[in-house]
């Protein structure tokens, strides 16, 4: 196989973990206010002038994780709902308002909340945040836009996940890894649960989730807080709050103590070896420690993996280990493509033996110290970006209800030791807690 397609498989993988990575934030301190209206809305600002733009942002605190089991793909389903107008936007319009002022806009989703920005020009602030308001309010949840999403979420899951090579890795692996855990789908959800839903089901899921008491509006960037205080007023302090009880799902994995192991044949021409291991929440002890861990074993070229299996033996092309970072327990992911000619079995031995190590024996100090810096420059990289910040500042508030992590999780990591690493390696990553899965070529016809 030529190396271009080799580079086109491996892009494909990164892609299907590369939303669920580590989002880091600068070690300079961020300067933000916070408050909170009468209807529940938490208000995050951060004034920063030194460059012309503004990102108004919005994160509800619904995801995958909130859904009916026979009604997945529902948080999905609105990220692309969101966008059909509202009463006072045309059918269409929405995306179009925004380009013409000059601006950009985008969402994403995932098992626990979803997203939606908009990076506009300074004086377009208060469109930006008439546009956030306008679907808080009254979005066209109704039989047409309903029906036009309904096709665009089925084909876009038949493109992404079921014709794409290794595109459902994430869909076998958790659907194997949780039994009672809405995290056992993915926010693709099941095509069938979106074609048989009701309308009344949409617009109930709607009144539900997308009310400001659960919701942060970030808005960060080139402001006059004064200002954009007045605006947000009057466009948002008068949203009636929800008045539903808003689903949190209360169940709790429970603990594995028998490795699952299976195959999963696929359009590929190349096998490729799965892991997931159980992992603790996002935000507490061990998943700082955890998260460090799988910089150790495969952040970089340099990392013990890639040296291991890629460079010295040459039984794998890549390798990579991906902490999912959920609000509830979650896994670790480790896949392997194997060299041509390489037994997967073979690569397989050989991750384990590396995992083993970090059981075993302390990391040096020299890898301690290089994993330290990595994560310093990781944290001064992250808020580059003024969209990048906002969405820290609304994913701290909506997790922790903490926006102050942006300047302090960095902290969390360092308080991590060597000793710490060893222990969760033994802890989480053993033969008992996990799901291994092979994905290998379809077998030829004859």
């Amino acid at each position: 196989m030529n190396s271009m397609k080799m580079k086109h498989i491996f892009s494909l993988v990164v892609f299907l973990f590369a939303g669920l990575a580590l989002n880091a934030q600068t070690v300079n301190k961020i300067d933000f206010e916070e408050y909170e209206l009468d209807n529940g809305l938490n208000v995050i600002l951060h004034q920063d002038n030194s460059t012309p733009v503004v990102v108004v942002s919005v994160m509800y605190h619904v995801g995958a994780k909130n859904e009916n089991p026979n009604r997945t793909g529902f948080a999905h389903f609105f990220e692309h709902l969101m966008f059909e107008g509202t009463e006072n936007i045309a059918r269409g319009e929405y995306s179009e308002i925004v380009e013409r002022a000059g601006g950009t806009l985008n969402a994403n989703t995932t098992s626990d909340r979803t997203y939606y920005y908009e990076l506009m020009p300074p004086h377009q602030l208060e469109l930006g945040l008439w546009l956030e308001a306008e679907r808080m309010l009254h979005a066209k949840v109704d039989s047409t836009g309903i029906a036009t999403q309904k096709k665009v979420v089925i084909e876009e899951k038949k493109q992404r996940y079921d014709n794409q090579p290794y595109g459902d890795i994430l869909i076998q692996t958790q659907e194997r890894a949780f039994e009672k855990h809405p995290y056992r789908w993915t926010t693709i959800g099941d095509a069938d649960h979106i074609r048989a839903a009701k309308d009344q089901e949409f617009k109930a899921f709607y009144d539900e989730f997308y009310v400001p008491n659960n919701a942060v509006l970030v808005v960060a960037g080139d402001i006059d807080m004064d200002q954009a205080k007045e605006w947000i007023d009057k466009y948002y302090a008068g949203i009636p709050k929800g008045d539903e009880d808003i689903y949190r799902p209360s169940v709790v994995e429970p603990e594995k103590h028998a490795e699952i192991r299976d195959t999963v044949y696929d359009n590929i021409q190349l096998p490729m070896v799965i892991q997931a291991y159980h992992t603790p929440a996002m935000g507490t002890d061990d998943y700082y420690a955890v998260d460090m861990l799988s910089s150790v074993l495969s952040g970089g070229p340099s990392s013990r993996m890639y040296k291991k299996l890629v460079d010295e033996e040459q039984l794998a092309l890549q390798v990579g280990l991906f902490p999912l970072p959920y609000e509830d327990p979650s896994l670790a992911l480790t896949f392997a493509l194997p060299n041509m000619g390489k037994d997967p079995k073979v690569l397989e031995e050989a991750m384990d033996k590396e995992i083993e190590r970090m059981k075993n024996e302390l990391i040096s100090d020299r890898e301690y110290q290089k994993l330290r810096n990595q994560y310093e420059s990781q944290f001064v990289n992250q808020n580059a970006s003024m969209s990048g910040l906002a969405n820290n500042l609304a994913r701290y508030y909506t997790f922790f209800g903490d926006p102050s992590l942006i300047n302090n999780e960095l902290d969390r990591y360092m308080e991590v030791t060597k000793e710490d690493i060893q222990r969760v390696a033994k802890k989480y990553f053993r033969k008992d807690n996990r799901v291994v899965l092979y994905y290998l070529p379809e077998p030829k016809q004859n």
